[in-house]
């Protein structure tokens, strides 16, 4: 328990969270009661049982609150155990205080605790989460594809079945993604719920009676290779989610979306950035935006750099990192490689001159590939010797975070 003029910082109950609720109808302008869909608030409850929801109450009245959530996320083929930051909100009266800044705090403290040494959040101002230490760390499309430019791809010997999307193919095949690929969640049940539930904050679905459908592709094999989640709704195709394993089956899937040209107009579709939707059509004049996503922190440096998958098997380097919110990242961290074996040792809290000086979140998006050491020193973002900046360059795995998620 905590205490700041006046107010109490603690745990929500779970027979507070219509007061939850409450916040963020208010301060995100949600339409969403306690009483609207049952739906909505089991699932919330499961994440006040499952995670860590913390407060500030003037009295018995909740006025400023954040949740973080258990997840596991893919780092370059190491999974992490991840904390999900998310209905963050402030009653704007209580604002100003550094309330946020006490319950972020708590959280990041929490998390060192469960071992999470990540977190990650869909951030309502990149400004404000940059300052308290997250940076940019994946992009989304979002792609719109007329009718007639739909590809038809010829030669495939698969088949395509729609499915329950909760159906254990879509479950499997998802997880062979997830193990192979860079930056993504590894689902556990909270993640997959907080996926079945990203039509309530999809403003088109709201009120409507359209439901998610699944449509696998099965190679000639019938083994699993891809999905699509999908909804159709005023003769439009939005596409939620597309997951493949192979070429073959991205093809089939995008033959099934082809299948629909005569219900029809566009397709509107949503993916990660890093997925070249134009360049993969014949047609490739199509409208599409890329934008800012998820962002991403470390909570522990010592810790996350000790499970880091480095290259090289002899190197040492010197990072001092900066850290405003929490002081234990702030230092100078000696990582050091002898015959593959990976040690860690913060040696000074005071930042070596001689080594690569950075931030907490210019390390985040270096260390998870957004952006590469050579391009952060080049805008200012790292300073260090030039030696260091291509020893960074040379031992840092390359690849661009992959996320499609939402919590």
């Amino acid at each position: 328990m905590n205490q700041r003029k006046g107010l109490v910082m603690r745990d929500i109950r779970l027979d507070e969270m219509a007061q939850s609720i409450d916040l963020l109808n208010y301060v995100f302008q949600m339409s969403m009661s306690i009483h609207k869909d049952r739906r909505f608030v089991n699932a919330k409850s499961r994440q006040f049982n499952e995670g860590h929801a913390i407060g500030w109450f003037d009295g018995s009245q909740l006025v400023s609150q954040i949740l973080s959530l258990p997840f596991e996320v893919n780092v370059h083929g190491k999974i992490y155990e991840m904390g999900g930051i998310t209905a963050v909100g402030t009653y704007p009266e209580y604002s100003g205080h550094g309330l946020m800044e006490g319950l972020i705090i708590e959280s990041l403290q929490r998390m060192r605790n469960e071992e999470q040494y990540i977190s990650y959040l869909f951030p309502y101002s990149i400004p404000y989460y940059r300052k308290k230490g997250w940076e940019i760390m994946s992009d989304i499309v979002e792609f719109q594809v007329k009718d007639t430019q739909l590809p038809h791809y010829t030669g495939l010997n698969g088949k395509i079945r729609r499915v329950d999307p909760r159906h254990e193919d879509v479950v499997a095949i998802y997880a062979g993604y997830a193990k192979r690929t860079h930056g993504v969640m590894v689902r556990n049940s909270i993640a997959w719920n907080e996926k079945f539930q990203e039509d309530f904050w999809e403003e088109k679905f709201i009120d409507s009676d359209v439901n998610l459908q699944a449509a696998v592709y099965y190679d000639e094999e019938d083994t699993p290779q891809g999905y699509l989640f999908y909804r159709i709704m005023e003769e439009n195709y939005y596409i939620d989610e597309i997951v493949y394993l192979q070429e073959e089956a991205r093809k089939g899937l995008w033959n099934f979306v082809s299948a629909h040209s005569s219900m029809i107009y566009n397709v509107y579709g949503k993916t990660t950035g890093n997925e070249a939707v134009a360049f993969l059509l014949e047609d490739s004049e199509i409208i599409q935006k890329v934008s800012p996503y998820f962002m991403a922190r470390i909570v522990d440096v010592k810790e996350f750099l000790l499970r880091y998958p480095f290259s090289g098997h002899n190197f040492q380097l010197r990072l001092a990192v900066s850290d405003r919110v929490v002081a234990w990242n702030n230092g100078t961290f000696i990582v050091n490689m002898k015959a593959g074996k990976l040690s860690v040792q913060k040696v000074s809290e005071i930042l070596g001159e001689d080594a690569v000086h950075l931030t907490v979140q210019t390390l985040a998006t270096m260390l998870l590939g957004y952006k590469r050491p050579s391009y952060l020193e080049k805008i200012e973002r790292l300073q260090g010797r030039a030696e260091d900046i291509a020893l960074l360059e040379a031992v840092l795995p390359v690849g661009i975070p992959t996320f499609i998620d939402y919590f």
